[in-house]
């Protein structure tokens, strides 16, 4: 991964989660995480959702979600609570659209952070799997972190070659 640039958003997480001792994918615990952040984790027969009441901030995780799924879930909304303001059903949509793709490219980078795709085993034959299971996400969250990690690693090797062969 020599040629991969880390997005500011990347090195956000990066840097709070090696403050806080999160350096391999095992300490990736989203109530650490929660506590760490003064956020309450609640269970609901409902959708997942947060709220802020003051100073209260609350993650309510649906109860009928996998614990890949609440782990998504978690970062979704941690991302809104620690990024995001105002009620998204009174804004206007781009607006609304943009926060939940910063959410969604979050959740990415919260699951399986920059710092930690040294134990993305990549050359493996099932690597989206063990990816899975190391990091505790879906299949589909790791294959979408995986072929961006790809994807841009290809760019940027692109990209230099194209400087250092046209200087």
């Amino acid at each position: 991964m020599d040629y991969y640039k880390t997005t500011i958003l990347e090195d956000w997480i990066t840097k709070k989660y090696t403050r806080m001792g999160i350096t391999l994918p095992s300490h990736i615990n989203i109530k650490y995480i929660a506590r760490r952040f003064d956020i309450f984790i609640n269970a609901s027969k409902l959708k997942t959702t947060h709220y802020i009441v003051g100073r209260c901030r609350v993650i309510s995780l649906e109860n009928g979600l996998t614990e890949e799924e609440k782990r998504e879930a978690f970062f979704h909304e941690f991302c809104h609570i620690q990024r995001h303001a105002g009620v998204q059903s009174n804004m206007p949509n781009p607006f609304r659209e943009l926060q939940e793709w910063d959410a969604t490219a979050f959740t990415l980078y919260a699951a399986i952070p920059f710092h930690m795709i040294k134990y993305i085993p990549f050359e493996e034959p099932g690597c989206i799997e063990e990816t899975a299971r190391l990091f505790r996400v879906t299949p589909e969250l790791a294959e979408k972190r995986i072929s961006q990690i790809l994807r841009r690693s290809s760019n940027y090797a692109m990209e230099s070659f194209n400087t250092t062969k046209y200087k």
